[in-house]
């Protein structure tokens, strides 16, 4: 019997791939379009998706032998895992993998924010040392932090600005979470407290139904006008067009954003002539030691292609 084999939507970690291979005919997607896929899909045994294309049902159901869907990162709302689930495909994502990456650009955003670096940056490169008299930035320092959604990734922003900049934290998640509140002094509030009260508030949901555009007017309004907001989780969950508003009026300081809606952010957003914004092309996730964590999804894949039980299924709910 020959090797399984394995789809790739997108190229992953020279490592990982070359530990795929040992274990797997890799096979590379040319297009993401669903037609293009069909054709490749026919007698796949794993999927590895990234943050493009999607995994539908009509491609599951024209795909006999799939025994796995891996999702090279953590969001899995490109799977219909319903579909999944009736066909009997598991699921599987890296949900630790990124955790630091992630966390840690969250944190640099509210640097760059608030020591205004990006127009020092600006303004130095056009010759205007007069820039240091007027871009007064705050600090971080006893600052308090706002924490919508307290998962791996928002606990590690929370230890990092509570241990780094003794910031107090608070938090809004349908879950209390224990561990901050003994080990961070985290205090678990309802949602428009924590807007109020917040001098930085960073986002890290899931993409639901019930979290989509959660950050709306209404939530822009009640944040301090001093404060910033940090969204690395996913776009829709705030209503770009509130935030515009609110930092073209200021509503707020400032954001730091690195996904939005649509993605790729058209050329002629408003977003990209601000000065009190800082942006990044989804790309959080992408230092070289989460990029091979990451991919090392393909572990999980080969253990449920060879009957073994990954490491990270992910539920159907």
């Amino acid at each position: 019997m020959g090797k399984p084999v394995v789809l790739l939507y997108e190229a992953i970690h020279p490592k990982a791939l070359a530990w795929l291979e040992q274990h797997a005919e890799v096979r590379m997607a040319d297009s993401l379009e669903e037609e293009a896929l069909l054709p490749l899909v026919q007698d796949v045994d794993g999927i590895i998706i990234r943050a493009n294309g999607k995994v539908t049902r009509r491609l599951m159901e024209a795909a006999p032998r799939l025994k796995v869907v891996a999702r090279h990162g953590t969001g899995v709302e490109a799977i219909d895992r319903k579909a999944a689930a009736e066909l009997g495909i598991v699921v599987v994502n890296t949900p630790e993998a990124n955790v630091e990456s992630v966390a840690e650009q969250c944190v640099a955003m509210m640097i760059i924010l608030a020591k205004r670096i990006l127009q020092a940056d600006k303004a130095l490169r056009g010759g205007d040392w007069s820039a240091r008299y007027r871009l007064t930035g705050v600090e971080l320092f006893g600052k308090t932090l706002g924490v919508i959604g307290i998962g791996r990734i928002g606990y590690r922003v929370a230890e990092i600005c509570h241990q780094g900049f003794s910031m107090p934290v608070l938090y809004y998640d349908a879950i209390p979470n224990p561990k901050a509140e003994t080990s961070l002094g985290a205090r678990r509030v309802e949602f428009d407290e924590l807007l109020s009260q917040a001098d930085f508030v960073t986002v890290h949901l899931p993409l639901l139904p019930s979290t989509q555009g959660i950050i709306n007017e209404d939530a822009l309004r009640r944040m301090k006008a001093g404060a910033y907001l940090i969204n690395s989780s996913r776009g829709r969950v705030v209503d770009q067009q509130a935030l515009i508003r609110a930092l073209q009026e200021g509503w707020i300081a400032g954001a730091g954003l690195d996904v939005f809606d649509p993605e790729p952010l058209p050329a002629d957003s408003p977003l990209l002539r601000l000065e009190n914004v800082v942006v990044t092309p989804h790309m959080a996730a992408h230092t070289d030691e989460a990029l091979l964590r990451m991919a090392m999804v393909v572990e999980d894949v080969i253990a449920v292609i060879e009957g073994r039980p990954p490491k990270f299924p992910v539920p159907l709910d």
